[in-house]
């Protein structure tokens, strides 16, 4: 009958109703908004940790994560330096576009009295999460700049960058800031202070000669000046040792000065405490958290507890150190049941630094494993880095992918987990990571990545879609020094222009997929296909050039120098020592 129709066509339509709503809820629990604990070491080494080989230092925390996750083994750093992989790893993005990657001989910043930085126009990962209603926060170091135009105006600042707490160092660790660990000011004390010294003094003792020989008249006045000149130098130099640790080595919470000069005691444990306790202060709502550690760049440093431990000395005691602080993250993670909610990322910078010396003549570096060169130049040890992801029942537990994938990748993963739509007026050079790590893909989205040096393109990687090669092209590789090194010891950093490297024409080519440690370099005779090639990866090379625009170099000399009316000091009785500790005021904040 007619209402036994009815009756049936409205048990159909609430059957349907039920099962439309079933598949949106169920739906909504296949894709939910995790959140995102970022973990960054500093000049860690992919031959450092021993889910990637090494059998002499302890790190079980990262191992874990790699062993409850994913770990990439082709994650490359788009810049093999701190301040250009860290501008492109938050932006997703070549530092080039951002004008955050050098002209000059110099790719980072050095004082934090610098006017140079991460432009406000730049869309970081952390500005897209905060709109989606995430509390965000940076533990850690930052090295992006500080100030624009006067010591107050923060505009490269961290939470000016979309992050909602920070609590670390705008700056980066130097060997400066830790009293007995030397300087990475060497070369310009030489130049600057010894040299001229010697010269007045060469001068000083000729022009006295002559005036005794009465071959030259030489008023008093002379000698007088030239003295008061090397007074000057002097003190000059002996006020930078003073002052430039207090000046350029401190802590910040948000826009305050916490700790000037910055102590070494305990501060893996305060900075992991800062990092817990965000976790536990936004435990019911989604959240983002860098945690970006100062280990393991120079000077190096551990607590008591860690300290003469390890089997590699201080350097060695930073990476336990550090695993430990990886370990207490996911503890807490663990204990507030969030594990299964979380997307956790561990990775490096870039490379190890190979060239690190201690002021007492020790290698302090670290370890690329099989790769050749390191921290500062794009053979594979500089940019091949840790890459690991966690999330339970998503990301399928010791899962291996062997894809080109870079840190870069970062900001659209997460953007898209977090639910918000990539920025339209820009390039993003980053590719989201879901599909390979959730299987729903076997090949990475980069078919071709661009390997800077500073802000020259140094070298193509390209991966055809249907080969099994990865070919690496370089146009220029730095000299290594001295002859036979795996390193530029000679400047303790590799340089990326003049006669510091060699341009090669044709391009040095390799197939990474065979030779990953570059030992044997392609040509003509062994790869027929050589020209061709070269030719498809530089038609890649030009059309990327196409679209980099003209931006400001942030990274210029008048950009980098030291400013002094940009130089920030915490009020205290001590007057130009601008000293203070503020942690006593501040203990329990992050607990």
């Amino acid at each position: 009958t007619a209402p036994d129709r009815g009756e049936s066509i409205l048990g159909k339509m609430r059957t349907l109703f039920l099962l439309l709503l079933f598949l949106c809820k169920t739906q909504s629990q296949a894709a939910p908004r995790p959140n995102i604990v970022l973990l960054m070491a500093d000049d860690l080494g992919i031959g450092d940790p021993g889910c990637y080989g090494n059998k002499t230092l302890r790190t079980p925390n990262i191992d874990r994560l790699a062993r409850e996750g994913a770990k990439l083994t082709q994650h490359l750093a788009a810049s093999p330096l701190c301040t250009p992989s860290r501008a492109s790893f938050l932006t997703g993005r070549y530092s080039v576009r951002s004008g955050m990657a050098s002209w000059n001989r110099f790719g980072v910043y050095i004082f934090t009295a610098s006017s140079g930085g991460l432009p406000s126009s730049e869309i970081t990962f952390a500005k897209l999460l905060k709109s989606q209603g995430y509390s965000t926060a940076l533990i850690g170091k930052w090295h992006l700049g500080l100030n624009c135009h006067n010591r107050t105006d923060f505009c490269h600042h961290p939470l000016r960058h979309g992050f909602d707490d920070f609590f670390g160092t705008p700056m980066t660790n130097l060997r400066d800031c830790k009293p007995g660990e030397g300087t990475v000011f060497a070369g310009a004390h030489r130049w600057l202070v010894f040299v001229p010294l010697q010269v007045i003094g060469v001068a000083v003792l000729t022009l006295g000669v002559l005036r005794c020989l009465g071959l030259l008249r030489v008023p008093p006045g002379v000698f007088i000046c030239l003295l008061l000149l090397v007074a000057l130098i002097l003190l000059l130099f002996l006020s930078f040792l003073h002052f430039f640790r207090p000046l350029n080595c401190f802590l910040m919470r948000n826009y305050d000065i916490a700790q000037q000069p910055m102590s070494f005691d305990n501060l893996t444990q305060r900075l992991t405490a800062e990092a817990t306790g965000f976790i536990r202060r936004n435990a019911e709502r989604p959240f983002l958290l860098f945690l970006s550690f100062l280990h393991v760049h120079t000077a190096h440093f551990s607590s008591r507890e860690f300290a003469k431990k390890s089997q590699h000395g201080p350097y060695g005691d930073g990476v336990e150190e550090m695993d430990w602080s990886v370990g207490q993250i996911l503890d807490v993670l663990e204990e507030l049941k969030l594990a299964r909610d979380t997307l956790v990322y561990f990775t490096s910078d870039h490379g190890a630094h190979v060239e690190e010396v201690s002021a007492k003549g020790e290698q302090h570096g670290g370890s690329n494993g099989i790769y050749k060169g390191g921290k500062s130049n794009n053979w594979e040890g500089g940019i091949r880095i840790p890459g690991i992801l966690r999330w339970p029942g998503v990301i399928p537990a010791g899962l291996e992918i062997d894809e080109p994938t870079s840190n870069m990748d970062i900001f659209p993963t997460v953007a898209k987990l977090a639910g918000s739509p990539l920025p339209k007026d820009r390039i993003i050079d980053g590719r989201d990571l879901m599909p390979l790590l959730e299987g729903r893909s076997r090949r990475s989205e980069h078919e071709f990545l661009f390997h800077y040096c500073n802000a020259y393109l140094s070298a193509v990687r390209w991966s055809p879609r249907n080969g099994t090669s990865i070919w690496k092209a370089f146009y220029f590789t730095p000299k290594f020094n001295p002859e036979g090194a795996n390193g530029c010891f000679g400047t303790h950093v590799c340089y990326c222009l003049g006669s510091y490297v060699t341009h090669h024409n044709p391009p040095l080519l390799f197939d990474i997929a065979r030779d990953p440690s570059e030992r044997n370099p392609l040509t003509p005779d062994t790869e027929p296909r050589f020209h061709d090639i070269l030719r498809v990866m530089q038609e890649a090379a030009d059309h990327h050039t196409k679209t980099l625009p003209e931006v400001p170099n942030q990274l210029s000399v008048g950009n980098i120098v030291w400013k002094p009316w940009l130089q920030i000091c915490c009020s205290s009785s001590s007057g130009l020592s601008c000293q203070c500790d503020r942690q006593k005021r501040d203990q329990g904040v992050g607990n």
